[in-house]
């Protein structure tokens, strides 16, 4: 059986149904159909032009996963590795036997889960190459789930994958839209792995929060405040996104500093300047 994946989002479809006109996901107003319209291929096409995933080290206990030749969105999956198993965050839309083995050498997978539903990849394949390890799909986005027929397990608000990792639901992005916190990370100063819904700036000091970032849609001060509030209590230095970006070190501070910003510029405080 052929499963099929959209070439721009790089998210898996459901194999028991017609495939659809157009991906629902690049068809909303956060994302974007191409010009040239929609394009299906599969993971064997792929491999067949060459594609291969790289694996590196974040930091201690983290690596960094990514499609070569770049494909769709192209962001970066994240191993977060604990002495009680892996999770695979935001799989990535390619999938073989050399990466599956790559990241079983670091321990067994106990989970994968998405930020968004950008970031659903080939999730499914991920979860069966893996020993069907558990899917972890935010309830509020349950909609967006093209493909149901592996292991899903649906949440809310926050869900332990394993003692010291655990997701919280921020919304904003999505209503969905989730980090990792992991307390062991950046060498027991903490970490946020956060998606799109706190976006690491390229000047590695701030971060932006937007519901489109093709698109430029954004977020309103009453979200964004409710976002950094929801952070706020737990303890993190280092922001890692999914474009191998991030905040390095004060990374609470970081978030403060540009909710505060972000908030001004949109309710007019700073409008003399424009």
């Amino acid at each position: 059986m052929s499963y099929h994946l959209c070439a721009t989002c790089g998210v898996e479809q459901d194999p028991h149904t017609p495939l659809p006109e157009d991906c629902a996901i690049c068809a909303d107003e956060r994302q974007y159909i191409p010009l040239g319209g929609q394009v299906w291929t599969t993971v064997e096409s792929l491999s067949g032009q060459g594609h291969r995933v790289e694996i590196h080290e974040v930091e201690r206990g983290l690596y960094g996963l990514h499609v070569e030749p770049k494909f769709a969105i192209g962001q970066q999956s994240l191993l977060v590795c604990t002495p009680q198993g892996s999770l695979l965050w935001d799989p990535i839309g390619f999938v073989d036997a050399a990466a599956i083995d790559a990241v079983t050498s670091h321990g067994p997978v106990i989970a994968v889960a998405a930020s968004h539903p950008h970031m659903f990849g080939v999730q499914t394949q991920w979860s069966r190459a893996l020993g069907d390890a558990p899917i972890l799909v935010a309830d509020a986005d349950r909609s967006w789930l093209a493909r149901s027929d592996g292991p899903v397990v649906f949440w809310s608000g926050t869900h332990e994958v394993t003692p010291g990792l655990t997701l919280h639901q921020i919304g904003g992005h999505f209503p969905g839209s989730a980090v990792a916190h992991w307390r062991a990370g950046a060498d027991g100063r903490g970490l946020l792995l956060t998606g799109d819904g706190v976006f690491p700036n390229p000047d590695h000091r701030t971060v932006s929060f937007l519901r489109s970032y093709p698109n430029r849609l954004p977020l309103s001060a009453a979200v964004v405040r409710r976002i950094t509030d929801r952070l706020s209590n737990l303890e993190f230095d280092r922001i890692i996104g999914n474009f191998d970006n991030m905040i390095d070190c004060g990374g609470l501070e970081a978030l403060e500093y540009s909710a505060a910003r972000h908030c001004a510029w949109v309710i007019g405080k700073f409008d003399h300047l424009t």
